[in-house]
């Protein structure tokens, strides 16, 4: 049923000409971020105290490891577990939350996340009520991502706002969100696909450029110079070993990629950079079938399959790390033809209840703990996703347009003269 609802939304609203107070919810923007930043105090309040909030604190020691001239990948136990595996520009991100009093910080931090998330997916161009409906869809992987304090939300976001720039035509500023991406934590640069699709190519490289050149040397103006050098320096190392240890099959809540699958499911290592290169062949092959198109649905598609690639393919990817790759399938779906097919809608279905709410108390906890946890299978339904949309954006003739994916103006009634 829920592979319906913006039908069943349509029909509400259109019934004797008015609108129910449930379709008054639905399609006001205001209220569904209320709940997320609602559902993010929760969380941060719930979560305070426990081994999420570790996170936190390497984001946090890393504007004050800055300040300090101190390692930013080096393990302080004294202050947190693990290490940091972000840029140096990242240090200056994390200020403002650092420097707050308390717990603020967290708070703060946490609605920042989201805010940030339903800010970008709020500009894509859909109608109020499509782009709510992708919130609802990605509501549970937010509540994943917020128990641990995470900052995929906003990676996503980056992504997602470097597409829109594109779509309205501020390509250089679609360069900035990219390139911020990728000197905080290397997804962003996934958005170089979008010169694809820019009308405006020159401004869109030129932007790459710009972007790339201040934020490389912006914490140099706070920091010093060579700290900060020897810190991309060390980032390198760090994300190097980070590589190694998610590859080692040691946990199983590293590398939830298509290559983790599949080693759970062989039992034993495999040879990543055959699976990575036929991947990316097939993203490069399928992404230059929308080159330069107008198709609103094409444009939909390469975004979609740009926010799973980074997922599917990554061995750095988690269970928080699936914040990314869900707006991908939202959108996917919401800007599908209508009516659905059988194939849209089970995948959907598949990917929701199998893929993200087996979290939660309406699953089988057997199949979750035997199974889905096991062999990294929350993969799987966003594998089979992204092929079904590789082959959509493969197929799809370039004037098959839908205009129902995107808002059109009203009709307006010609004046006659008399």
């Amino acid at each position: 049923m829920a592979c319906h609802i913006p039908q069943i939304l349509s029909e509400l609203m259109a019934a004797n000409g008015t609108r129910n107070v449930f379709y008054k919810l639905i399609d006001n923007k205001h209220f569904v971020l209320s709940i997320w930043i609602i559902i993010a105090a929760f969380y941060t309040y719930k979560c305070i105290g426990y081994h999420g909030v570790n996170n936190y604190l390497i984001f946090k020691y890393t504007y004050f490891n800055a300040l300090h001239g101190q390692n930013l990948y080096a393990q302080y136990p004294q202050y947190y577990f693990d290490s940091n595996h972000y840029g140096p520009v990242f240090s200056l991100i994390m200020a403002p939350f650092a420097v707050l009093p308390g717990d603020l910080g967290l708070y703060f931090w946490q609605i920042f996340n989201v805010s940030v998330l339903f800010w970008a997916i709020h500009k894509l161009p859909l109608d109020t009520t499509k782009k709510n409906i992708i919130c609802i869809i990605c509501t549970q992987e937010l509540i994943v991502m917020l128990r641990e304090f995470q900052t995929n939300g906003a990676i996503a976001a980056l992504v997602i706002l470097a597409w829109v720039m594109v779509d309205n035509k501020k390509d250089f500023w679609a360069g900035l969100f990219i390139m911020l991406g990728f000197f905080i934590k290397l997804y962003g640069v996934i958005g170089v696909v979008f010169f694809l699709i820019s009308k405006q190519k020159k401004q869109f490289v030129a932007g790459l450029f710009v972007w790339a050149v201040v934020l490389f040397v912006l914490p140099m103006l706070v920091f010093t110079p060579q700290f900060i050098l020897q810190s991309y320096g060390d980032w390198y190392h760090s994300l190097v070993e980070k590589n190694a240890q998610n590859v080692s099959m040691d946990t199983q809540y590293q590398d939830i990629s298509v290559m983790g699958m599949t080693r759970r499911i062989i039992g034993h290592s495999i040879a990543i950079l055959p699976v990575l290169l036929t991947a990316a062949a097939t993203f490069c092959i399928s992404s230059l079938k929308v080159l330069n198109t107008s198709v609103h649905r094409q444009k939909f598609l390469l975004l979609c399959s740009s926010l799973l690639f980074i997922v599917l393919f990554s061995t750095g990817s988690e269970y928080v790390t699936y914040i990314i790759a869900y707006p991908g399938i939202a959108i996917w779906f919401v800007t599908a033809p209508r009516p659905f097919t059988a194939l849209q809608i089970t995948l959907f279905v598949f990917a929701v209840y199998f893929g993200s709410l087996y979290r939660t108390d309406i699953f089988p906890s057997y199949i979750k703990l035997h199974f889905i946890n096991r062999y990294a299978l929350k993969a799987l339904p966003c594998l089979l996703i992204w092929l079904a949309l590789i082959a959509e954006m493969l197929t799809r003739k370039d004037g098959e347009e839908i205009v129902s994916d995107y808002p059109t103006q009203p009709n307006i009634a010609p004046t006659l003269k008399n």
